[in-house]
């Protein structure tokens, strides 16, 4: 596959198009992959990776402060912390199909370089630094706000007293004793625009949730199952 066709179809995800392809290129070189060339002047995506941490905290913390106006610095730092953590920008790499792009040594390669939490999440962050390098701030603004959105929904419903899990987890828990299982049912659509559908099961009781994340999805499967406990409590 030609190489500008290869990567178009990784900026139509990005929902960005570089106008210096050569940053992107060097956004996704994984250091062990240039310690295996001979070419001195390459280099890996280190450097973009520690730019990219710095770009990122700064939009989420902007968008957390505007979904947020009224709480606390520590709140909104825990919020972030549980945003940005490794897993879940690898689990944002790996809907944009990252892996399948990453330039890597034969050594991480034949170890499963490709789907390593680490190296998809240093890469994200890479890339971000890559469009910020690219064009300006707003562009990369946009970028994480729109890869971001899934994750930033399902802070605003938790923290808005809207976390079902957490709630179910309390209401079963001296009753019926056992501890609420989920497990993804199905998923749906492109890799940049998947929905899922996620089971819980507590007991006799099992209801499926839907949502554009897998935290959201849940959510929705343990809202679900509370409305049925509370019902059947009634009767």
């Amino acid at each position: 596959m030609d190489a500008a066709i290869h990567f178009q179809r990784l900026q139509d995800k990005l929902g960005y198009c570089f106008n210096n392809p050569v940053l992107l290129e060097e956004a996704l070189r994984h250091s062990s992959f240039v310690n295996e060339q001979t070419k001195a002047d390459l280099r890996d995506n280190e450097r973009m990776e520690f730019l990219g941490d710095a770009v990122l905290n700064l939009v989420i913390g902007h968008l957390l402060m505007r979904a947020y106006p009224d709480l606390r610095e520590g709140d909104l730092s825990r919020i972030r912390s549980n945003m940005v953590n490794e897993a879940q920008l690898a689990d944002i790499a790996r809907s944009l199909g990252l892996g399948s792009y990453l330039q890597l040594g034969k050594g991480e390669m034949q170890t499963g370089g490709h789907d390593k939490n680490s190296i998809l999440a240093n890469a994200l962050e890479a890339l971000i630094a890559a469009v910020y390098l690219d064009s300006r701030f707003e562009a990369a603004f946009s970028v994480v706000e729109n890869q971001f959105q899934v994750l930033i929904d399902a802070a605003i419903q938790v923290n808005h007293g809207q976390d079902y899990k957490s709630r179910l987890q309390e209401a079963v828990q001296g009753k019926i004793r056992e501890v609420p299982r989920y497990r993804i049912v199905e998923e749906i659509g492109p890799d940049h625009d998947k929905t899922f559908c996620v089971a819980v099961t507590i007991g006799d009781v099992e209801t499926h949730g839907t949502g554009k994340s897998k935290k959201l999805a849940e959510q929705d499967a343990a809202r679900q199952a509370l409305e049925i406990l509370a019902g059947s409590a009634k009767d």
